[in-house]
């Protein structure tokens, strides 16, 4: 099983990705003969307007929260994508077997590009093209995704197999989805139909991973609800979208279920919820963002992380891309 996966470096990492991505990806170098590669997709993020003057910075940020989330870089791979040319090398061989009308399709890009389709870069519009290389070029067996990526992961698999049809050679993978469980779907907390998000205008709609006790504090007191008391029953949240994300996370931050939770504050308001809420989540994400202090405040060091898991994904992706170019007549110089 080889398992790989990676962020953006847009901005600061949150409570959602923590509990829909990076505690899982923890979890998964646990999985017996599992090699896990995790990277900042700093590529990704140029395909849309970003800070050149920021972006190592963000990289670095992002790397220090897979740590400080749990990821151990001397069990998995953590790097930038940028520092592995395989990726954007094999992106345009695969990128000549890609069918326009499949990229059209994809939902992202739709939402991303918006009304102003026509004036949309190419890079936004192969974005699934250079995911499709990312997971190929390691012959990654297992990706976890979540429900918005499955369509990206469907046209990697869609690539493998042109590819190895065209070719008549059995050389990438399929991979297959790892689908996130329990706390995948954390939403806003002021707009409980509206997944937590980086790019989202008001910070008091996220939890970042970089915030103090004071402001987790006070966005939680802040969070929208409603003003009934917590139901008895999980199945009687489904239509207080709200209330139903702050059990979320609580179930997801104490390892428990919705149930028991509601066991627990059945009847009780929100004025005695949400004080427990708090507490459990300064709890478990303050020794989260001491150890990115740590780490960032040490960049040299961060630095070498950073070089060493790129110098053990590289030795996996050079073969690669130089066995798929042979296959594909190129000369051999």
């Amino acid at each position: 099983m080889r398992i790989l996966s990676g962020m953006q470096p847009t901005s600061h990492l949150h409570l959602g990705n923590y509990l829909g991505a990076l505690r899982n990806w923890v979890k998964l170098q646990d999985e017996p003969g599992a090699e896990c590669l995790y990277c900042v997709v700093d590529l990704h993020a140029i395909t849309v307007p970003y800070d050149a003057g920021h972006l190592t910075d963000a990289t670095r940020e992002i790397a220090a929260a897979y740590i400080a989330g749990g990821i151990d870089p001397e069990r998995s791979a953590v790097f930038a994508q940028s520092a592995v040319p395989g990726h954007s090398q094999l992106m345009w061989l695969l990128s000549t077997m890609a069918q326009l009308g499949k990229l059209e399709r994809m939902t992202q890009f739709k939402d991303k590009a918006g009304k102003n389709r026509e004036r949309a870069g190419l890079g936004l519009f192969a974005y699934p093209v250079l995911m499709a290389a990312d997971i190929l070029i390691y012959k990654a067996t297992h990706v976890p995704v979540g429900e918005d990526q499955k369509q990206h992961l469907e046209l990697a698999r869609d690539l493998a197999s042109t590819f190895n049809t065209r070719y008549g050679a059995e050389h990438f993978i399929q991979p297959e989805p790892f689908i996130q469980g329990e706390g995948a779907r954390v939403m806003s907390l002021r707009d409980g139909s509206q997944k937590m998000s980086k790019s989202a205008d008001s910070d008091m709609s996220r939890i970042n991973l970089t915030d103090d006790a004071d402001t987790i504090a006070k966005k939680i007191r802040k969070a929208k609800t409603d003003p009934e008391p917590l139901p008895a029953a999980a199945d009687e949240l489904d239509a207080r979208p709200e209330a139903k994300n702050l059990v979320t996370i609580y179930a997801a931050m104490s390892d428990r279920t919705k149930a028991d939770v509601l066991a627990e504050f059945a009847g009780r308001p929100f004025s005695e919820f949400k004080p427990a809420l708090v507490d459990l989540c300064v709890e478990r994400l303050a020794p989260i963002t001491s150890r990115m202090n740590e780490l960032l405040g040490d960049t040299a060091e961060l630095d070498r992380i950073l070089a060493k898991g790129a110098d053990r994904a590289r030795a996996i992706a050079g073969p690669v891309v130089r066995e798929t170019m042979d296959i594909m007549g190129f000369w051999k110089g």
